[in-house]
C-alpha cells in the first residue's frame, strides 16, 4: 500500500514517535526536519528528545533501514505534517510552520498521495492546506474544489500524553477528518497500520474542533482547581483537604491545582477557539486567563517567603511543564524560575531539573541562576519551591526541609 513509504514532516515530540511506530510495523518511513542536528542524531540511531521507549524503537528502525531522516522532502505515498503551531503575541494562531511544511511537500506530489495534518490547528486549517497546495500545484486537483481530487487532504490530531506517547499512539482512539469522505478513508489507511484503538471518521473541521475542545475542556477544569486554590489561600483553608473531601461525591472529580498550565497543547489550543469566535468564547477565555495568571501568584509567594533574608538561596524544583518528562514548552515552572531570578537579583536561584543536562536558553543569561543536582540544592536552600512533581522529588523527607521556607505548588509533601 505504501510502496514509496510515508514521509513525516517534523521530527519532534509527535513526529519522531509516530515515525518510529510506523517503522516498527514494517512501513518505510522518511523523516524530515529543518534541524540538521536532529537529522544527524536520528540517522545515527539516537533520539534528541526524551520519551520512554522511544530510543529503543528509533535505534531498531534505523538499524533495519526502515527509518531514515533528511532535511529534504522525498517522494512518498503519504505525508504527515507534525510541526509546531504556536500563537503570536496577540494570541492569534501562527500557521507559518504549517504553511512552510505545505510548501515543502508540494514539489513531491504527482497524484495519488494523501497529505495529513497532525499538528493541532484552528478550524479550517486543513482546508487552507488544500488551497495552498492548489496554488502551488495548479496541474493537480485538490479536494476543496474537486469531487475526484488527485491528492487527498485530511486532519488527524495527535491525542497522546507526554511520558506515555509510545503506548498511547497505538492504544488511543484516533479522529480522522478528511475534506471529503474519500480523504478520510485514505488517511485512515495510514493509522490502520498501527492504531489498535477505534478510528473515528468525520470531516476535517470537526476533527480540528474536537482536538481543541478536548484540551479546552481540560483547561477549564484546571482553571477551576487553580481558582479554588487561590480562594482557599485567601481565606486560610487547605485546598487539598477541600478537594479530597469534595471528590468523595460520586459525581465530582476536581483536579489538583498547580503553578499554571504548560505544554504544547493545553496552554495553546484554547486560544485557537477564542480566536475563531472571540465574542462567544467567554468561559474558555477566562479559564486561559486564570491559568496564565497562576505563575505570577506563585512568584509573589516566593518573593514574600524570601523577603526577610538578605541574600536568600532559593531552590526551584522542576522546570518541565509536567512530571517525569524533559519537555519545557510553555512551562509555568520555567517562567516562575525566570521571574524569581529577575525579581530577586540579590538571591541565588538553584534550578533543579533531573531530565535536562543544560540550563534552558531562557535562563542562561541570568547571572544569579544555575542548574544543579537536587543533592546540592537542598542543603544550601533557604526557600524550597516544588514546581513539578517529578518522581525524584518524592524521596525528599521532612528532615530535608527542616528549617526552610517551603512552597509546595503540587501538594506533594502534604
Amino acid at each position: 500500500m505504501f510502496a514509496k513509504g510515508i514521509a513525516v514532516i517534523g521530527l519532534g515530540y509527535i513526529g519522531l514517535p509516530t515515525s518510529a511506530v510506523l517503522a516498527t510495523r514494517g512501513v518505510r518511513v522518511k523523516g524530515v526536519d529543518v534541524n540538521e542536528h536532529f537529522v544527524e542524531e536520528i540517522n545515527a540511531g539516537r533520539v534528541p528528545i526524551f520519551e520512554p521507549d522511544l530510543d529503543v524503537a528509533v535505534a531498531a528502525a534505523v538499524a533495519r533501514g526502515q527509518f531514515t531522516a533528511s532535511t529534504k522532502v522525498p517522494e512518498a505515498d503519504a505525508f504527515l505534517i507534525a510541526v509546531p503551531t504556536p500563537f503570536k503575541e496577540d494570541h492569534q494562531p501562527d500557521l507559518s510552520y504549517i504553511k512552510a511544511a505545505t510548501e515543502s511537500i508540494a514539489p513531491s506530489l504527482h497524484g495519488g498521495e494523501v497529505v495529513i495534518l497532525e499538528s493541532t490547528a484552528p478550524p479550517y486549517t486543513t482546508l487552507q492546506i488544500s488551497k495552498w497546495l492548489s496554488k502551488l500545484r495548479p496541474d493537480l486537483k485538490f479536494p476543496h474544489d474537486s469531487e475526484a481530487p488527485d491528492v487527498h487532504v485530511a486532519h488527524c490530531p495527535e491525542r497522546v500524553l507526554p511520558g506515555r506517547t509510545m503506548i498511547e499512539l497505538v492504544t488511543n482512539d484516533r479522529v480522522v477528518g478528511g475534506l471529503t469522505p474519500a480523504c478520510s478513508e485514505r488517511a485512515a489507511d495510514v493509522y490502520r497500520v498501527f492504531c489498535e484503538g477505534e478510528i473515528l471518521l468525520t470531516d476535517a473541521a470537526s476533527a480540528e474542533m474536537a482536538k481543541l475542545t478536548e484540551n479546552s475542556f481540560r483547561d477549564v477544569s484546571i482553571a477551576f482547581a487553580n481558582e479554588l486554590s487561590t480562594i482557599c489561600e485567601e481565606i486560610g483553608i487547605d485546598v487539598w483537604e477541600v478537594i479530597r473531601l469534595a471528590n468523595h461525591h460520586p459525581r465530582v472529580n476536581i483536579l489538583n491545582p498547580g503553578p499554571g498550565v504548560g505544554g504544547h497543547c493545553i496552554a495553546v489550543d484554547p486560544w485557537f477557539i477564542v480566536a475563531a469566535a472571540p465574542d462567544e468564547a467567554r468561559l474558555i477565555r477566562v479559564a486561559r486567563e486564570v491559568n496564565d495568571g497562576r505563575p505570577g501568584r506563585v512568584v509573589d509567594s516566593i518573593v514574600e517567603a524570601a523577603g526577610m533574608l538578605a541574600n536568600p538561596v532559593i531552590a526551584c524544583l522542576g522546570l518541565a511543564f509536567k512530571a517525569n518528562i524533559d519537555d519545557l514548552r510553555e512551562s509555568p515552572a520555567l517562567a516562575i524560575t525566570r521571574q524569581v531570578a529577575d525579581r530577586l537579583p540579590g538571591a541565588i536561584v538553584l534550578a533543579v531539573e533531573p531530565h535536562v543536562k543544560n540550563l534552558p536558553n531562557s535562563l542562561v543569561d541570568i547571572d544569579n541562576c544555575s542548574l544543579v543536582e537536587m543533592s546540592d540544592a537542598l542543603p544550601k536552600a533557604d526557600v524550597v519551591v516544588l514546581l513539578v512533581d517529578h518522581n525524584q522529588f518524592k524521596s525528599i523527607s521532612p528532615a530535608d526541609l527542616d528549617g526552610k521556607q517551603v512552597i509546595d505548588t503540587r501538594g506533594l509533601w502534604r
